[in-house]
């Protein structure tokens, strides 16, 4: 049965099918997750497969392979950078995350690791970030029932993965996202 679960762990370290590169429309190497995972994946490597790519529109993904991370793969999704909310924003989210679950499923992955999208350097708001994560997450797995898939939020603060923990929670019971 498929499940959504958070962890306090670096997200290079999560033993998965595929995880998530919090990434630039670029796909270059930044700063914060995006940095380190092409750090720990072989910056030489994961930039030369990147690059053939060339582009990623914000609001979609698209997938490498992990190189040196202990996952086989890495899906590149572009959140958007928040101004305000009212720059379509939260659709953009909600489609990151749609569209590096349909790359996991078309690869026939089952286990995916995902950074809290967008709330690092692109600013988005904490608690936002976590409903549209948590709605996008739980919206595939409904539309999805006949797919196994394990998906993984790896973070690496105390107070993110507790607020985190209170929305998935709340979302059980209240069935309100």
């Amino acid at each position: 049965m498929s499940k959504i679960l958070i962890q306090k762990i670096s997200i290079t370290d999560l033993r998965a099918d595929a995880v998530v590169n919090a990434a630039n429309s670029n796909l270059w190497a930044g700063g914060g997750v995006c940095g380190y995972i092409f750090r720990e994946a072989g910056a030489e490597d994961i930039a030369k497969a990147c690059n053939k790519i060339g582009h990623c529109d914000v609001g979609s993904a698209v997938i490498t392979p992990g190189f040196k991370l202990p996952a086989k793969y890495v899906i590149h999704a572009v959140g958007p950078r928040w101004s305000g909310g009212n720059q379509n924003e939260a659709q953009l989210l909600y489609s990151a995350y749609q569209k590096s679950l349909l790359l996991a499923k078309e690869h026939q992955l089952h286990s995916i690791g995902f950074p809290l999208i967008s709330a690092g350097i692109f600013g988005y708001p904490l608690e936002e970030a976590w409903q549209i994560a948590i709605k996008s997450c739980r919206d595939f797995l409904e539309s999805n029932s006949d797919y196994e898939i394990d998906i993984v939020f790896a973070v690496l603060d105390e107070r993110i993965k507790a607020v985190g923990e209170e929305m998935l929670n709340e979302s059980i019971f209240k069935n309100n996202l």
